[in-house]
């Protein structure tokens, strides 16, 4: 009697082992204020999306130089800072991505916006052909929408990482004006498309947080292309704080180089600066 209760016991036993093996593992928790123990452990929360849009703002420091000939007179080296009182201001900024597996189409767009005045001009300056005198007041404008468009690959993948490579068009439009009470407002204005390869590298020290750099750019020497020469530099390193796999955060730093020469009108522009920026992903 002892032995068939003790043969019953072992076979109820061998029948409840497998059903509590497949009991399926709870998944790691994707919101951040419940994390528990899965801070490290688990999928990274935030890649599982189709669309990404994030905006912020952006107060760059500003070293921006140009010249504007017309009529065959050469245009002087105006320093936008130190000529005409040019100073850090917050910028809007907007940028969304696409995603399908491991590629990605991307857009964003900077629109900057520099009003300024100087009451006396500290030096004679010729912008696009007129000389404005020292000793005037001078009201002038810098505007830049700054584009980005372009598409990524993400050549090499891993669970808390990935390497991309980048093509794009950096759609430059500017315009610059300057106004003196005496004269009538001299302003001019310019589009520049410049194509653009680069890299992009994510790395997720936890779960919740990645960090990102990327950098695109192109250089084209003098005799390149006609009447023409520059370069293009973006650098862009932000963390990211994902409260969870929909809502985030990104600090970052970037910094935009760019120069041009054609003809006889030249520019040298540089903003960096940190940003702030919410993410929302679907």
């Amino acid at each position: 009697m002892a032995a068939a209760a003790a043969a019953g016991a072992l076979l109820a036993g061998g029948a409840a082992a497998p059903a509590a093996a497949q009991q399926p593992e709870e998944p790691p928790p994707e919101y951040l204020w419940a994390i528990n123990e899965s801070l490290m452990v688990g999928p990274p929360v935030g890649e599982d999306y189709i669309i990404e849009v994030s905006a912020g703002g952006w107060r760059p420091a500003p070293s921006i130089f140009a010249s504007s000939e017309q009529f065959g007179i050469l245009g002087t080296r105006i320093d936008f800072g130190s000529d005409l009182g040019l100073s850090r201001t917050d910028h809007p900024e907007v940028r969304v991505t696409l995603k399908r597996g491991r590629q990605k189409l991307r857009a964003s767009v900077v629109p900057m916006r520099y009003r300024q005045q100087v009451e006396t001009l500290g030096r004679p300056i010729v912008f696009h052909g007129i000389r404005f005198d020292a000793g005037l007041p001078v009201e002038s404008t810098l505007g830049w929408n700054a584009w980005r468009i372009g598409y990524e690959f993400d050549v090499l993948t891993f669970s808390r990482a990935y390497l991309g490579l980048m093509a794009e068009v950096k759609y430059n439009q500017m315009d610059v004006s300057l106004e003196t009470p005496s004269l009538d407002p001299e302003w001019v204005e310019a589009t520049a498309p410049v194509p653009a390869a680069g890299l992009v590298l994510r790395i997720y020290p936890t779960r919740f947080s990645p960090i990102t750099a990327e950098v695109s750019g192109l250089r084209l020497p003098e005799g390149t292309v006609d009447y023409g020469s520059g370069y293009y530099f973006d650098l862009d390193v932000y963390a990211t704080l994902n409260l969870s796999r929909m809502l985030g955060f990104n600090l970052g730093y970037r910094t935009i180089d760019f120069s041009y020469l054609f003809e006889r009108d030249s520019g040298d522009l540089k903003l960096e600066g940190l940003y702030l920026q919410g993410v929302f992903r679907y």
